[in-house]
């Protein structure tokens, strides 16, 4: 009865006393493109929270954000355009998935004693890997925080353009979509010529972006865009018959639009 009576009344100075109700200090995992900029955007107007500070996985070896090959100098520009305290989890060439969890687990953990209970991501419908983070976090006793979940995805880089925003695509899965689609502008033509078995968001890892401009920076970021370069990545088929490392591997191919810092901010 006293818990019910003390949560009415705190809800109550939320409401008429906004100058009163402390917001929660938040991380936000930033991966440099579209999805995690929309996040964002949307976390900083939330007043139930302040964004204190950014973190991202670095490829150390090749010295670019994993995932997509973003370049770290394009990473530490976007940095200095949000002006958010940020740090890296810097990640050996293909860690395996015991190595990638105790470097994550090590980042947690200082955020942690930092006094950091809560942690944002852009993630929109991917239920497996929203559950992973939760359990994740959880051993930490912090919670996850989705701003985009389940939002209608092509309503998103609809709302995503109309705000101002801008990204360019860096990366591309070569059997979904074709090279042309590397090294171009998020726009209404995007949008159109997406093939209709690609999300409109590529939430699926059809594509990735790199967001250069929008209401959340203090200036646009200036880039020049670089050559198209192929690579291929093993991926392992799911055999529970066998332990033999010599299990039949799929590749999976991808496009990189390479990217490098332009000219110095004014």
């Amino acid at each position: 009865m006293g818990d019910s009576i003390l949560k009415i009344y705190q809800h109550f100075l939320k409401i008429h006393y906004p100058q009163l109700h402390k917001k929660e200090k938040i991380y936000f995992n930033w991966s440099t493109g579209k999805d995690a900029a929309l996040a964002l955007y949307y976390l900083l107007q939330d007043k139930n929270y302040s964004v204190e500070h950014l973190l991202t996985s670095i490829n150390k070896q090749h010295n670019r954000v994993s995932m997509h090959g973003l370049r770290r100098s394009l990473l530490e520009a976007q940095i200095e355009a949000l002006s958010i305290p940020f740090s890296t989890i810097e990640l050996p060439e293909e860690p395996s998935m015991n190595e990638y969890e105790l470097l994550m687990r090590q980042s947690v953990s200082s955020l942690k004693q930092q006094q950091f209970n809560h942690a944002a991501f852009g993630d929109i419908f991917l239920k497996d890997l929203r559950a992973y983070r939760e359990q994740q976090l959880a051993n930490f006793d912090i919670k996850a925080v989705f701003p985009l979940w389940e939002r209608d995805t092509r309503q998103l880089l609809t709302e995503f353009i109309e705000l101002g925003f801008k990204a360019i695509v860096v990366c591309i899965n070569a059997q979904l979509l074709d090279t042309s689609f590397a090294g171009r502008i998020i726009d209404e033509n995007f949008i159109r010529d997406l093939p209709s078995n690609v999300d409109p968001c590529g939430e699926n890892g059809e594509f990735h972006t790199f967001c250069f401009d929008g209401p959340i920076f203090k200036y646009p970021i200036h880039f020049e865009v670089g050559e198209k370069v192929y690579r291929s990545y093993k991926a392992p088929t799911n055999n529970s018959e066998t332990n033999s490392t010599d299990v039949q591997q799929d590749e999976i191919g991808f496009w990189f639009c390479d990217l490098f810092k332009g000219d110095t901010n004014d």
